[in-house]
């Protein structure tokens, strides 16, 4: 698996018909540098806006993934999107001249034959994963789809298909390297059942849509009358039902081609996340609604990963750095007031601390009788006792020194501690210590949540000589 970033090395274009629409519509992937992900610029519009590729954008499944920002629109992402992260193209800038990618033969096939023709260039910066370290599930009680997401050592789907159908019956597919995406799933083509087909072109949707670019299942007898009317309105001189009820489209390039599809379609939709996943998705009848809610899920799940990404590790049976004791020898504060019951990490520019938080604290007596709650401000100032044991670190008799607030700033309180919770006190130099003062970044974590953060600036100060 590629750590690096990468881009496309040149421009190429990509011209075809939107299965909706029904227009010609071009596409020009340009090379894009480092963490600038996948956009489309709308260039047929004015002022040629730009909609990033990313879940928080979208605004229908219906048929499709389409993505929006302000008035600006693009339709039937998935597949093309499913091409970049196959050929794990991080960064890339999309322009195209009107609302919907084309739909090609329906699948992710001549999307990536135009992008290995322009080549693939790796950048300097590292490529930031969504690292699964546990299973995250989700479930649509409607439609019975389920998308469960589970460690590996590198991106893996498996798809489970079953539409309840003797002609296409359940089917599986499975994708155990995105090494083999271009070979085994990129050609898999897009499918439509023939009832569904038949409401479509009723609702004057797929005008762009031919037999050559879905495979047509026929679940349904259809009589010679029925077939020649649907002939008709798709524009072809006759339509026929061949073996094993396929419509007459070329062969399946696979016998599970659905299954192989329907796994395109959530390599596609879960690229909407921004990051690349590294772990193993398993999906049992997915669809682009259930992909993108699960997209949002992971998003989720993501975000909180990533600010926990510098959280402390405790291991309550190393020793401390400092004991109580020690620390009571740097710090002036005594009981009730000292809220740092040890060091665990000191470094030049960092500290850690530990605040076990027990019933027995007199603030609890007063403060929420029966819901006791720790005051948010002693969380803070649990953050500046820690903070001190790092300032004091500077000097050489820290016992002589005070430390004094001089600033708080993008103070936030996340959620409420309570008796029985360990404080995690994680302070870091957010500039080098000038004449005394310091600037400090405070995290507070109780278990894998965030509880309070702040930027703390204080001072250090040597006490007056006692005469």
């Amino acid at each position: 698996m590629n750590n690096r970033q990468q881009t496309i090395k040149n421009e190429v274009s990509l011209s075809g018909v939107g299965l909706h629409t029904g227009k010609e519509v071009t596409l020009v992937f340009k090379p894009a540098p480092a963490h600038h992900g996948v956009k489309f610029q709308r260039v047929d519009l004015a002022d040629a806006p730009v909609i990033p590729a990313d879940v928080s954008r979208v605004v229908s499944t219906n048929r499709g993934t389409t993505i929006k920002s302000g008035d600006a629109q693009v339709s039937t992402v998935e597949h093309m999107l499913s091409a970049l992260a196959g050929l794990e193209i991080d960064n890339v800038l999309v322009e195209i001249n009107g609302p919907e990618v084309p739909i090609m033969d329906g699948s992710a096939k001549d999307f990536v034959r135009v992008l290995e023709k322009a080549g693939v260039s790796e950048q300097e910066e590292e490529r930031e994963y969504f690292e699964i370290d546990e299973p995250i599930a989700f479930k649509d009680e409607v439609t019975g789809t389920e998308l469960l997401a589970i460690p590996a050592e590198e991106f893996q789907v498996t798809t489970m298909i079953d539409f309840n159908s003797k002609v296409l019956g359940q089917q599986y597919a499975s994708l155990d390297s995105i090494r083999d995406f271009a070979g085994q799933i990129a050609p898999c083509r897009t499918f439509v059942f023939l009832h569904e087909l038949e409401q479509l072109v009723n609702q004057g949707l797929i005008k762009g849509g031919d037999l050559d670019n879905a495979i047509v299942i026929a679940d349904r007898v259809m009589s010679t009358e029925e077939l020649e009317t649907l002939a008709k309105k798709l524009g072809k001189s006759s339509v026929r039902v061949e073996k094993e009820g396929i419509l007459n489209t070329t062969e399946l390039h696979f016998k599970n081609e659905p299954a192989r599809h329907k796994l395109l379609d959530v390599i596609g939709d879960l690229s909407l996340l921004g990051k690349p996943i590294k772990g193993k998705i398993v999906a049992t009848k997915p669809g682009h609604t259930a992909n993108v809610e699960f997209a949002k899920v992971l998003k989720k799940h993501f975000l909180d990963q990533r600010k926990l990404k510098g959280k402390p590790k405790y291991d309550p049976n190393q020793e401390p750095f400092f004991t109580i004791q020690q620390v009571s020898e740097w710090l002036p504060h005594r009981f009730p007031f000292l809220l740092v019951d040890k060091i665990i990490e000191l470094t030049e520019n960092h500290v850690v601390g530990v605040k076990n938080v027990t019933f027995n604290e007199n603030y609890f007596q007063g403060h929420f009788p029966g819901n006791p709650v720790l005051p948010g401000v002693l969380q803070i100032e649990s953050m500046a006792q820690t903070g001190g044991i790092l300032a004091l670190s500077t000097v050489e008799d820290p016992g002589n020194w005070d430390t004094y607030f001089l600033k708080i700033d993008n103070c936030k309180f996340k959620h409420k501690v309570v008796p029985g919770d360990t404080l995690l006190i994680k302070m870091e130099l957010l500039s080098p210590i000038r004449r005394g003062i310091c600037h400090m970044m405070g995290t507070v974590y109780v278990g894998n949540k965030i509880v309070s953060e702040a930027e703390l600036t204080a001072q250090i100060i040597r006490r007056p000589i006692e005469k």
